[in-house]
């Protein structure tokens, strides 16, 4: 039992475990720089937001330890209930759910604000990765078919609607582009892919068309192609954005030092657009450090989703690399003025509990896989090895046949 435990230890990816501890820690000093001078919104204590994000890291932290300390396996028996979990979370904001920026996102429950948006991203991860598992046991062959790729879809259809009546717009993108990337690490075919492609692009303008944006979302879109539009409304946030981020030059102006961050000109700066606080404060070495630091996260998910047989591990994996990965490029890119203002968190960085917890979750998950998943470098028990094994067979029995035919 003690050898299995060190062997374990020595299995974990300490390198992806390493870049969360340092993201993490800059979390909290950028919330902290974020937030001292803004005595409006701490009502004079210039360390309550650093207190709350160091209990949501503190939060987080325990319970990515749990995740590791329980083999995937189990989590893959648990996925129902998380997905379900989620869903009735989803359900009870649209019922009782607080409205915050226009989207009814949060559940208010005494001193604690839910988003259960953030927790269904990785539950229709590992709904996805469960249903193809699931379904893929017992094949001579390991190839994705159209009745699979037709359930991920379903599984996922739900929480992404639930999502979208909110109307949370950033999120119902995240968690498409997330399924639609999840649906080609599985192994969907090209061309079922760019026909998904086609129907998502279908239905985004149907969406459009039908009046289901609300006018602050269209006003987004449109400051988005033209901050001078509106200076004063949509698109203040992105001009202040880039104005933050420019001011920071190569090395920046110092933490808790940014004249653009200390006078509260960039709204959210604590969360949607923590990123300027970066930009300004520790100049482009320091963004490039954030940004190579959530590169090293996403290589060594990768990497992990590689090194696995076990074909559940291997796509929730590759999944919560799609989704850590995508929401990254938004937040950044929305900061930069290259994407629209959508309102999705920074992974590991942002203030919020919800979303700090989410993502520490789904490293837990990874070092889990990492874990158990590498011995010389692949695991052979999962279904997908059994899979391959079996067509490795079949291939040999029909070479085998024609061989003595030719003689």
């Amino acid at each position: 039992m003690k050898n299995d435990v060190m062997a374990f230890v020595r299995r974990i990816d300490l390198v992806l475990l390493g870049a969360v501890l340092v993201l993490v820690s800059l979390s909290m000093l950028l919330v902290w720089s974020a937030t001292i001078h803004r005595d409006a919104l701490t009502g004079g204590d210039t360390t309550a937001y650093l207190r709350k994000q160091m209990i949501n890291v503190a939060a987080g932290l325990v319970l990515m330890v749990g995740v590791v300390a329980t083999n995937h396996r189990w989590v893959r028996l648990l996925t129902p209930v998380v997905y379900l979990g989620a869903v009735v979370g989803l359900v009870l904001v649209l019922v009782m759910g607080s409205t915050v920026n226009g989207s009814k996102s949060w559940v208010i429950l005494g001193p604690v604000q839910v988003q259960p948006s953030e927790l269904a991203k990785l539950a229709v991860v590992i709904a996805m990765a469960l249903v193809l598992a699931e379904r893929s046991e017992g094949r001579w062959q390991a190839r994705v078919s159209l009745g699979d790729v037709i359930a991920m879809i379903l599984v996922a259809a739900v929480p992404i609607a639930l999502v979208l009546l909110q109307p949370d717009l950033g999120t119902t993108l995240v968690l498409g582009v997330t399924v639609f990337c999840v649906l080609a690490a599985a192994g969907t075919p090209r061309r079922w892919l760019a026909l998904l492609a086609l129907i998502g692009a279908s239905a985004a303008t149907i969406v459009v068309a039908a009046g289901v944006l609300k006018q602050y979302q269209i006003n987004r879109f449109m400051a988005f192609t033209d901050p001078s539009l509106d200076p004063r409304g949509a698109g203040y946030n992105v001009q202040q954005a880039r104005i933050a981020i420019g001011d920071g030059g190569i090395f920046g102006q110092g933490l808790f030092q940014g004249s653009q961050v200390r006078a509260g000109f960039v709204p959210e700066q604590q969360t949607d657009f923590i990123f300027t606080v970066v930009g300004e404060e520790l100049g482009l070495v320091g963004s490039l450090l954030v940004i190579g630091l959530i590169g090293v996260v996403l290589w060594r998910g990768l990497r992990i989703a590689a090194r696995t047989d076990d074909l559940f591990g291997r796509v929730a994996a590759a999944g919560i690399v799609c989704w850590l990965g995508i929401q990254s490029f938004q937040n950044i890119g929305m900061c930069l003025g290259i994407m629209p203002v959508t309102g999705v968190p920074l992974p590991f960085i942002s203030y919020g509990g919800s979303s700090m917890i989410a993502a520490l979750l789904a490293v837990g998950l990874l070092l889990g896989i990492s874990g158990r998943s590498r011995r010389t470098g692949l695991d052979r028990s999962g279904p997908l090895h059994e899979l391959r094994s079996r067509d490795r067979l079949q291939v040999a029995a029909v070479r085998k046949d024609a061989a003595f035919h030719r003689n």
